[in-house]
């Protein structure tokens, strides 16, 4: 989750009109920080794993008895 800023964004909030002529809303985009670099490391750290223990299974042609 995002920190929400103490501070108004430098861009104003816009009135935009629709095609329809009715007015819409201006909602600014949230931006990426930290903790979502984080989240792309550990699933990148859990795909690596679940491939590493499929090879090794394939060394045991997939046999889990002991």
């Amino acid at each position: 989750m995002s920190r929400l800023r103490s501070t108004p964004s430098k861009a104003p909030a816009k009135k935009t009109t629709r095609p329809t002529g009715r007015p819409g809303v201006y909602v600014a985009t949230p931006k990426s920080d930290v903790y979502v670099a984080l989240l792309g490391v550990s699933l990148g750290a859990m795909i690596l794993a679940t491939l590493l223990l499929t090879l090794l299974l394939n060394g045991y042609e997939f046999q889990l008895k002991a």
